[in-house]
């Protein structure tokens, strides 16, 4: 009897984290509305690109969240944090990261001023940027983003 009360328990439990899982995944498409975000990269980088990763990986769960369909997400970068894209030059990951965003709509963009204060080329330094993902300013970008609705976060 112990053991027919152990395997309803566990079939109830089961069915409970089913209901409880499925509901989680229904919902999000639901929860959200539209969204339009912006993030700012200025972090450190080089060997430590840490920082990076993890700004990416939030632009990838905030787009899992929300739905691909339902989101807009550009990232600013200035200073240090056009790192981000100069050190994925050389590195197959971050590579591989920066491609599977931009599949999902994410624009990269750029600084015009870093680039020229720290006499960098788009198109020798950088990986997957060109002329168009290039912005005067990147801090007058953020606000600019903003002014037009975009969520500013800060990885």
């Amino acid at each position: 009897m112990k053991g027919f009360f152990a395997v309803c328990l566990l079939v109830a439990s089961a069915g409970l984290a089913a209901g409880i899982a499925g509901s989680t995944d229904a919902s999000a498409g639901e929860r959200y509305a539209k969204q339009k975000v912006v993030y700012h990269v200025n972090g450190p980088g080089g060997e430590e690109d840490k920082a990076y990763r993890a700004a990416l990986r939030n632009i990838q769960n905030h787009i899992d969240a929300v739905g691909s369909d339902n989101i807009e997400v550009k990232v600013v970068m200035h200073g240090n944090g056009v790192d981000l894209v100069k050190d994925a030059v050389g590195n197959e990951k971050l590579q591989m990261d920066v491609t599977s965003l931009k599949t999902q709509k994410v624009q990269f963009v750029v600084c015009n001023n870093t680039l020229k204060g720290r006499n960098i080329s788009y198109e020798k330094d950088l990986f997957e940027v060109f002329e168009q993902d290039i912005v005067p300013s990147g801090v007058a970008e953020l606000s600019r983003l903003q002014q037009m609705g975009y969520t500013y976060i800060k990885p």
